[in-house]
């Protein structure tokens, strides 16, 4: 079981350096950052985990930005964005900085990507709501195209170029894991039809626990003739219980991300003790 942690960065937070120095040090294996352009005062979808938007969600700095200030400051963290919204970027600018930061890091990059749920902040940016799935798997095939081929092109509905070169490529070949976060079933099927890997919530107000559909997953993935090793399961929200973190990696979850508030070194720092004691404990035969 490999154990992250996530934060909004802001200019009011730690930084993304100081964050990644010390999870490096304590065990962690990854650093995720989220993404947010903006936030739009109108609010035509709710906030999917209820209640009201954390106003961290328009402090949020841009994802490659912190993550590559936190990759050169670290030499095994693996470094993801949880997730970007693909769904609001060009995908031949995309592939540039996905290929840019692996390089960077020297193959250390997760893609975590998102279709995004907020419909007043994605329409900003020129989408159309109702059809942002097939946009953002459009996108994402294109940019496979980009990072596996030295001439490539794509024509779909959505996305149309023709033969150009782009470099970087990534260092990891083919491409960095594109980890594909949403909900069950929905986002499930998304991470098996065109992902390495599915990143749920821990728990949302409309499913419950997502433990309880981990079963189905693994069927579903055995339908798609994809073994459970080429689509891991990350899990997004998690406290320091041993005892549910081993309930989970025995149902095949190969990653947990601990979400800190976007707060002062002084404030998280003694979390991450927490869990660096708990990261040495779960490094035993049975985890």
């Amino acid at each position: 079981m490999h154990i992250g942690a996530a934060m909004f960065f802001s200019d009011q937070s730690m930084t993304a350096p100081v964050l990644a120095r010390n999870l490096e040090e304590r065990g962690f294996e990854s650093i995720w950052v989220p993404e947010h352009s903006h936030i739009p005062l109108s609010r035509k979808t709710g906030f999917p985990q209820g209640g009201e938007l954390p106003k961290k969600y328009a402090e949020a700095m841009d994802p490659f930005v912190s993550l590559t200030a936190a990759a050169v400051v670290t030499t095994r963290l693996k470094l993801g964005t949880g997730v970007c919204l693909v769904v609001q970027r060009d995908p031949i600018q995309t592939a540039k900085l996905v290929a840019s930061i692996d390089q960077i890091s020297q193959g250390r990059f997760l893609f975590g990507i998102g279709n995004g749920w907020n419909q007043d902040e994605i329409e900003n940016h020129g989408t159309v709501f109702s059809s942002r799935h097939r946009l953002v798997r459009e996108r994402v095939a294109a940019m496979k195209e980009i990072w596996m081929h030295a001439k490539a092109e794509y024509h779909g509905e959505f996305v149309n170029f023709d033969p150009m070169m782009a470099w970087p490529k990534p260092v990891q070949k083919p491409y960095p894991p594109i980890l594909v976060g949403g909900a069950f079933p929905y986002g499930a099927r998304r991470a098996l039809a065109y992902g390495n890997g599915w990143i749920p919530h821990a728990s949302r107000p409309e499913y419950g626990d997502v433990s309880d559909f981990i079963p189905q997953f693994r069927q579903m993935a055995a339908e798609a003739g994809r073994d459970l090793t080429e689509v891991p399961i990350t899990i997004w929200g998690s406290k320091p219980d041993a005892e549910r973190i081993r309930r989970l990696a025995d149902l095949g979850v190969s990653r947990i991300v601990v979400s800190l508030a976007s707060a002062s070194a002084e404030e998280i720092l003694p979390q991450l003790d927490v869990w660096a004691k708990l990261i040495a404990t779960l490094q035993g035969p049975s985890i």
